[in-house]
């Protein structure tokens, strides 16, 4: 069996991202811009399913700044993503996030998912660093799938409004 990969232009993808700037269009996909920033507060009981989230939201200064120190931080993307049927989403770390001294771990979007996503931004740097709120930490890419089924876990529709 024969699989090719097949990843959407930028332009495709901005088709199903909300609101998306110009400057987001890249060739294979869309940037997404931090909008909220969350500490972990609390151990949570896990066993497949989520119950709530274990976070509390620290807030920019008036600059629109955050100062963040090593650690792990959940992020809220700024975008409203709709996955079409027939792809799968994945979101990869920017390389001048990484040059910062950070990354991103993400997962799978799936097909039919709607929602402002989050991801788990690690700083690894050990001065820390100054993330302005709106700023482009991760490229959105969508690949073809072979798949009838669309996404109906508990987070869809997650955080629709900004």
């Amino acid at each position: 069996m024969r699989v090719i990969a097949l990843i959407l232009s930028g332009r495709e993808v901005a088709k199903f991202v909300r609101p998306c700037r110009d400057e987001q269009i890249q060739p294979n996909g869309i940037d997404l811009t931090v909008e909220n920033i969350y500490v972990f507060v609390s151990q949570v009981e896990f066993a497949g399913k989520l119950k709530e989230m274990p976070v509390e939201e620290i807030f920019p200064d008036s600059d629109g700044y955050w100062d963040l120190g090593p650690g792990a931080y959940l992020i809220r993307y700024g975008e409203i993503v709709s996955v079409p049927k027939g792809v799968v989403g994945l979101v990869l770390p920017r390389s001048s996030l990484l040059r910062m001294g950070c990354t991103l771990f993400t997962a799978v979007w799936d097909s039919g998912y709607e929602g402002r996503g989050v991801g788990l931004l690690a700083v690894l740097n050990p001065k820390g660093i100054r993330l302005k709120r709106g700023t482009r930490i991760g490229q959105l890419i969508f690949l073809r799938a072979k798949t009838s089924d669309v996404y109906r876990g508990q987070w869809q529709y997650e955080s629709l409004q900004k």
